[in-house]
């Protein structure tokens, strides 16, 4: 009877124990280095903050790309993560997938969180919104392309360490100092496409593709291939012939050309501040993206780029619930203040940004309010609100590979850049086929 009773009271507890087991949240992401040891921080204090809900974040990949293919794949086979990691680029593949999201603004009505759209800077609500102002994705490591360059370097080359280059000759002729200097790279870039040709056309106010860059419609075109972006590539291509420009790969690889001190200055993700400033052995500076002075109307604004966090559809009411609650952890002042200032990403908030300012880190960390600055550096126009085409991450490929020929003397810039809107719009009519269905 004893062992009856005891058997029973162990089978209660077990039960009990069971009942009370937090609703696990799965998060996929791609961050690494310092922005991921970030994302642990953020799970670790939601997780200990309360006992309902335990999130669960898992790096899946260094390419955003292969990480909303693998997102796409697993929503395929019923195994998606409640939250996923999607890159800017991925909004209008994610718009397009009804039913495999769940919008951020239902979700958190539903679980009765406070929610304002409003609280978040314009730039960053706009894009990742509809046309009536519903937001569809929770900001999380919101960017901007901007400029970086090695103070140390630029003193050897005679160069002033404190001024950095304000327009693309001024820049070119430093990279060119530099490599005379003995040097083995004055320049380089990554994410090729984005900082040197989506936010390079936003940043010149000249258009990327018809309908407001894709924001007014599936049935846009791209319209790249013109005098401007062919004349800034020809001149690249030129000044990689002796090292003075060195091309390194299409996303984050060139990142690492700068990290050793390889190449004096770089065009890069904002983002990427977090892992300079832990692994660079020399002084470094930011600055805003160079320009063409003779166009007109420039410099312009540059546009957003990193990731939200989007969920996906067919999960319980309770994991929801769950995922609203981790948002608003995330939504909170000290959470934002702290990702801006360890990250380099841009503070997501309003009251972020104003509690960042008043406290004075800007003026202690010279450059560090760059990005924003850039970002906000004129009234968007039709032509820099951003980009929003759909298989953008394809058409990425796309470009590159015409880009990466003409690199390699195989075809001309002009042509490449023909061949790329060609083969861009293409893609384009296959997706807005797709979405029609």
């Amino acid at each position: 009877m004893r062992s009856f009773i005891a058997a029973l009271s162990l089978g209660t507890v077990l039960s009990v124990s069971a009942l009370a087991a937090p609703v696990e949240i799965q998060w996929w992401h791609a961050m690494t280095g310092a922005n991921n040891d970030r994302v642990n921080q953020i799970v670790e204090a939601f997780n200990a903050s309360q006992a309902d809900y335990k999130v669960v974040a898992t790096f899946k990949s260094t390419d955003y790309t292969e990480l909303m293919n693998q997102t796409i794949a697993a929503y395929r086979a019923g195994t998606a993560p409640h939250i996923t990691q999607i890159f800017e680029v991925g909004t209008a593949t994610m718009m397009s997938a009804k039913g495999a999201v769940k919008p951020v603004f239902e979700l958190m009505a539903e679980a009765g969180e406070k929610f304002d759209p409003k609280s978040f800077l314009p730039a960053i609500t706009g894009y990742y919104s509809t046309a009536d102002g519903k937001m569809l994705s929770m900001p999380f490591n919101s960017s901007t392309a901007i400029f970086y360059y090695n103070k140390d370097v630029f003193a050897k080359a005679g160069l002033d360490p404190e001024k950095a280059p304000k327009t693309w000759p001024e820049a070119f002729d430093a990279a060119k100092k530099i490599r005379a200097s003995g040097h083995p790279c004055g320049l380089t870039t990554a994410w090729v496409t984005w900082t040197q040709m989506e936010n390079f056309s936003a940043w010149h106010n000249i258009p990327y593709g018809t309908k407001s860059n894709g924001f007014g419609g599936f049935d846009t075109e791209f319209k790249f291939n013109n005098p401007t972006v062919i004349k800034h590539f020809e001149t690249l291509n030129d000044l990689q012939k002796d090292g003075t420009f060195k091309y390194g790969g299409r996303t984050t690889q060139p990142e690492g050309l700068f990290v050793s001190g390889e190449c004096a200055m770089i065009a890069t993700s904002s983002g990427f501040l977090g892992n300079l400033m832990r692994n660079a052995k020399f002084n470094f500076a930011t600055a805003m993206l160079p320009y063409y002075p003779d166009v007109a109307g420039a410099p312009q604004n540059s546009i957003i780029g990193g990731a939200t966090l989007w969920v996906m559809g067919g999960k319980k009411a309770d994991e929801y619930k769950g995922v609203a609650k981790f948002f608003t952890h995330l939504s909170k002042l000290d959470v934002q203040v702290t990702n801006h200032q360890q990250t380099g990403f841009l503070p997501v908030t309003i009251a972020a940004y104003e509690e960042t300012k008043k406290s004075g880190f800007y003026e202690k960390n010279p450059g560090r309010e760059t990005p924003i600055l850039q970002l906000q550096n004129k009234a968007p126009t039709e032509n820099s609100m951003g980009v929003r085409f759909g298989n953008l991450p394809k058409i990425r490929d796309l470009i590159m590979d015409e880009v990466e020929a003409a690199f390699a003397g195989k075809i001309s810039v002009k042509q490449a850049m023909d061949n790329a809107v060609a083969n861009g719009n293409e893609e384009l009519r296959r997706f807005e086929r797709t979405a029609k269905n």
